[in-house]
């Protein structure tokens, strides 16, 4: 009774696994840039809501427009993809097949 009591117990806390935490991380101009989180846009399909981490520090969100390689800071700034952007790696997260 005791053994099929123990072996409910581990089959039931397979079955309660916790959510993944993955991020794909690249080393990029001697930073490590991971993606905790991103939403690509239905709209406009081009664009990404993003969430990075920086040498290990999380980053707010941003907005990466592919197409016009831009990026929109949260207080509304655009910025052009360029020197210490990350642009590259987020527009090239979907197109690795």
């Amino acid at each position: 009774m005791m053994k099929c009591f123990c072996c409910l117990l581990l089959f039931i806390s397979f079955l309660w696994a916790l959510p993944a935490e993955a991020s794909v991380c690249r080393n990029y101009r001697g930073r490590e840039i991971c993606i905790v989180d991103i939403k690509r846009s239905a709209k406009n399909y081009w664009e990404y809501r993003v969430i990075l981490s920086v040498d290990g520090v999380k980053q707010p969100l941003e907005v990466y427009n592919c197409r016009d390689r831009t990026t929109v800071k949260k207080d509304g700034t655009v910025l052009g993809f360029g020197q210490n952007n990350p642009g590259e790696i987020v527009c090239g997260f979907f197109n690795k097949k």
